[in-house]
């Protein structure tokens, strides 16, 4: 990389996104002059894959899916949207602090139930930001960015947790629903201690009455109560908070963000008895069938407590679909969750993070439209942001970008120069416009060819698609568009050089980043 080449980039990059950052600002504010803050919901799916959604992928799901359908026909579909990593515990961090986990220790992998919390603790968080501006904040559901447990695991109040980021309450679960401990949280305290071993795919520390078939029931029934209670103006200490949903310090008028993180479509798969045999695709269907059902739930809260209207409610995913549960028979029976795209969870081509995203905001978004802006799941910081007309501090929202002019039909231009993708095992990608680069040889994570068996196939090391051509990303075409890849490179380095990749100044990694993975 010659050092004018990167001085120009340098220059270029922050004027591109400054505009789109001057975009959003103005659609803000006429947000803000043409209607009160927006009660947030925020539903994210683990491991929905883009094509299990049948709206998505007509010709090619199986699924019966109508309330995700409905969505869809009622809101904004964002046809180009990635998580911040093609696994879980990364993008959760991404969501929240719009900024890329692999700035920090996590390079690859995930957490466990007992990792260590991945949020410092001075670091910004959606619930945070939107807190400091009025807002009634709940978390429900799977964390899995690690926990702080007391001398006495199961009794000590948890020292570090949502409680800690900004979220008023808490109910929900460590990490995914097949690691330990299995047992429900509830703000700070486990509702019920962990005296026995229990196994859903691994074995571990469990409440005795906890079962993971209740979990979803269970999620929804909280999510509607939370609403409800809103929606009556419920204080803390309320007996209704305290009974059928997390306390709350909520009055009338006062907007609420809910981050709904379902544990669902993801192993075990438990669809109750009620949703058993729904799908002709065995359980998976019938789990995919019941997570869509506690969307569904969750609409009709939002319709029966009249918010609905002034609520931007988002459905999305953590990343894309697990091929473990059985992706050759599902597509062997017609169903293809990755729809058109090539890879799976955890790898670095598209099917491992272009993810489902759909947006509806009645007051505001226009019914059944498609957005093909390129977005990425640390976008929700500095939509929130200019929701509430805020300005975010340099060490918060590093790597967000505001899709508000999107969502308000103000986007002139793309909003976003590029996406750094990440998979399982640390391997980066990066998007701009239609092309996509890719540092290693093959699916950087868990498909065929894995990136050990595509070096011995002599595959080059690198990989270049035009995603406009070839969606599916089987023509490598680095070989003859050096530049291109040269282009692609310098802005990645740029990217991680910075500390961010948006406007403001630099900042810095929590860690050390190794570009190409070796190993």
């Amino acid at each position: 990389m010659s050092r004018d080449f990167a001085a120009r980039s340098t220059r270029i990059i922050p004027l591109c996104l400054s505009v789109c950052a001057l975009l959003a600002v103005g659609a803000s504010s006429l947000a803000a002059e043409s209607a009160p803050a927006p009660n947030i919901v925020y539903i994210l799916c683990d491991d929905l894959g883009y094509g299990d959604v049948h709206a998505l992928n007509p010709e090619r799901s199986k699924i019966p899916t109508p309330n995700f359908d409905r969505l869809v026909a009622e809101g904004m579909t964002f046809t180009d949207c990635h998580s911040g990593s093609s696994v879980c515990t990364p993008t959760r961090y991404g969501i929240l602090t719009g900024r890329y986990a692999w700035r920090t220790r996590l390079q690859s992998g995930v957490l466990d139930g007992f990792g260590e919390p991945l949020v410092a603790p001075d670091r910004l968080t959606v619930a945070t930001l939107l807190k400091q501006h009025g807002y009634a904040t709940a978390a429900i559901g799977k964390w899995h960015l690690g926990l702080r447990f007391g001398p006495n695991r199961w009794t000590d109040p948890i020292a570090d947790g949502p409680l800690q980021h900004g979220f008023d309450s808490f109910f929900g679960i460590s990490a995914s629903l097949d690691m330990p401990p299995f047992a429900f949280i509830e703000n700070d305290r486990f509702t019920q201690e962990p005296t026995v071993t229990k196994t859903w795919m691994r074995s571990g520390p469990a409440a005795k009455d906890f079962e993971a078939v209740d979990v979803l029931p269970e999620l929804t029934r909280r999510a509607k109560a939370f609403i409800a209670a809103q929606a009556a103006g419920a204080q803390p200490g309320d007996a209704k908070t305290t009974a059928s949903a997390p306390p709350a310090a909520a009055k009338p008028g006062r907007p609420f963000f809910l981050y709904l993180a379902l544990a669902s479509p993801h192993t075990p798969l438990v669809p109750s008895p009620e949703w058993q045999g729904k799908s002709p695709l065995g359980e998976y269907g019938d789990f995919v069938m019941q997570t869509d059902w506690a969307v569904g739930q969750v609409m009709e809260a939002l319709a029966a407590a009249g918010v609905a209207q002034n609520t931007l409610l988002v459905l999305t995913s953590d990343n894309g679909f697990a091929p473990y549960v059985g992706v050759a028979k599902l597509e062997s029976q017609g169903h293809y969750p990755s729809a058109d795209f090539r890879g799976y969870k955890a790898d670095i081509w598209e099917g491992g993070h272009h993810i489902p995203f759909i947006a509806r905001w009645p007051a505001r978004v226009k019914p059944g439209s498609r957005s093909g802006q390129l977005l990425c799941l640390t976008d929700l910081m500095a939509t929130a942001a200019d929701l509430v007309a805020a300005h975010l501090p340099a060490a918060a929202g590093e790597d967000s970008v505001s899709f508000l002019p999107a969502l308000v039909g103000a986007d002139a231009g793309p909003l976003r120069e590029a996406v750094v993708h990440h998979s399982v095992n640390g391997v980066f990608a990066i998007r701009a416009a239609n092309w996509k680069l890719e540092l290693c040889p093959g699916s950087g994570g868990w498909a065929e060819p894995k990136d050990a068996a595509a070096r011995k196939q002599g595959l080059p090391s690198s990989q270049l698609y035009d995603l406009a051509a070839d969606p599916g990303e089987r023509q490598n075409v680095v070989a003859t568009k050096a530049a291109e890849a040269q282009r692609l490179t310098s802005l990645l380095e740029q990217c991680v050089a910075r500390g961010r990749s948006t406007p403001g100044e630099d900042q810095k990694n929590d860690a050390t980043i190794n570009l190409w993975k070796t190993k």
